[in-house]
C-alpha cells in the first residue's frame, strides 16, 4: 500500500496512491490525515488496503491524478522524529572531517538524536538557508514510521510495529555543527527542516528487497542533474530498523506516527558513490589532501529516489532546490 498527504492545512489530506504513482483517492471516510490513520492503524490499515487494491484494478471511485507538486510530507508534522546513524562507516568518515575521534561503542550501541518535527518540508519544497557559508548539505536516508511501540520492547518484537517506509533528505548545516556539538548538548541550529518522499509505503511494497529489517536497494542521489551516488541501503547498515526502534524505546513509549531515520546511507565500497557531500569531501581529503567538492549553493538542485528491480520509482522523488531565505 502507498499513502501520501496532499497539501491542506497543517496536517494534509490523506490519499491512497496507486502502485504506479499516477492516481490517488482521498479517504476521509477512513481517516482525514495520515496521523489519524496511524492512531488507529490496526483498524485503518485493512480498510486503506481495500481502497489500494481497488485503485490498482482501476475500480476505485473518485480517483484523481496524483501530482507530486501537490504533496506535503506524508506526515507534515509528527509527534516525534528521531534520526540514527546506523551506517557507522559514514559516522567514522564525517567525524574525521571535523577532527573528532569515534568511540568504539558506536559499533555496538546505536547513536540517535531527536530532531525537530513540528514542520517538515514537502518533497518539492525548497531547502531554505540564509547563508551559503553555513555549509549546506543533503543527506539521503531511509526512515520508518511506527504505530504505538511499548517501552522496553526487544528488537525481535519491534519489527511488527513498522507501519510504513519512506525516504528522507535530512538537511545539515555542516559548518554550524562543530561549534554546536562542542557545547555537549546536541544538534539544533545545524538541523533545519527535514524533507521526505511524497509517498510512504508498507514494507510489503518493497518485496524481497525488504528483509532483515533493512531495505536492500540502491538510494539514487543526483545533484544538478548529474548522478552523485547510489549506495545500497541494505549493505553496511550496522543496526537494522528493529534494533533502532528498540533502542529508542528503551526508556519511553513511542507514540503512533514516530519517525525513525537510518542516518545517511553509506557503503564501504566507495565506487557506489555517496548520499551526502560531507562524505564525498572527506574521501577527497583522504585521497588528495583537500576537498574539491563544494557544499550546496543557492540554485543547486538535489534529487533523491529509490527504484525497484524493475526500474519503477517506489516512493516518488524528493526534488529540492536550495533557496536563500529572506524574512518578509
Amino acid at each position: 500500500m502507498k499513502l501520501a498527504s496532499l497539501k491542506y492545512g497543517r496536517d494534509g489530506r490523506l490519499v491512497v496512491v496507486d502502485r504506479s504513482l499516477r492516481r490517488c483517492v482521498p479517504v476521509p471516510h477512513i481517516a482525514h490525515t495520515l496521523q489519524g490513520a496511524l492512531d488507529d492503524w490496526h483498524n485503518a490499515a485493512p480498510r486503506l488496503t481495500e481502497v489500494y487494491d481497488l485503485l490498482n484494478l482501476d475500480k476505485a471511485e473518485d480517483a484523481i491524478a496524483f501530482e507530486v507538486a501537490n504533496c506535503a510530507a506524508p506526515l507534515p508534522r509528527a509527534y516525534q522524529w528521531a534520526d540514527a546513524s546506523a551506517y557507522v562507516t559514514h559516522v567514522e568518515l564525517v567525524r574525521k572531517a571535523r577532527g573528532a575521534e569515534m568511540p568504539q561503542s558506536f559499533w555496538t550501541d546505536p547513536l540517535i538524536y531527536q530532531g525537530g518535527s513540528d514542520s517538515f518540508a514537502g518533497p518539492t519544497e525548497p531547502i531554505l538557508a540564509a547563508d551559503e557559508a553555513w555549509g549546506i548539505d543533503f543527506e539521503g536516508e531511509i526512515a520508518v514510521i511506527t504505530d504505538d511501540v511499548p517501552m522496553a520492547i526487544l528488537p525481535s518484537e519491534a519489527g511488527r510495529h513498522i507501519a510504513l517506509l519512506l525516504l528522507v533528505n535530512d538537511v545539515s548545516l555542516r559548518n554550524l555543527i562543530p561549534g554546536e556539538l562542542a557545547k555537549g548538548f546536541g544538534f539544533f541550529q545545524s538541523k533545519p527542516a527535514t524533507s521526505f518522499s511524497p509517498v510512504a509505503v508498507t514494507p510489503d511494497e518493497c518485496g524481497e528487497a525488504w528483509h532483515g529489517g533493512k531495505l536492500h536497494l540502491p538510494l539514487t542521489v543526483t545533484l544538478n542533474g548529474k548522478k552523485f551516488g547510489a549506495p545500497d541501503a541494505g549493505v553496511d547498515m550496522t543496526f537494522n530498523f528493529p534494533q533502532l526502534i528498540a533502542h529508542a524505546a528503551k526508556t519511553r513509549f513511542l507514540g503512533a506516527g514516530t519517525i525513525i531515520g537510518s542516518g545517511t546511507v553509506s557503503n564501504r565500497d566507495t565506487e557506489r558513490g555517496s548520499a551526502c557531500l560531507a562524505e564525498r569531501r572527506m574521501l577527497e581529503i583522504m585521497a588528495a589532501g583537500a576537498a574539491k567538492t563544494a557544499y550546496l549553493r543557492f540554485g543547486d538542485c538535489v534529487r533523491i529516489e529509490m527504484f525497484d528491480t524493475a526500474g519503477a520509482s517506489i516512493f516518488g522523488s524528493i526534488d529540492q532546490t536550495v533557496v536563500r531565505y529572506q524574512r518578509d
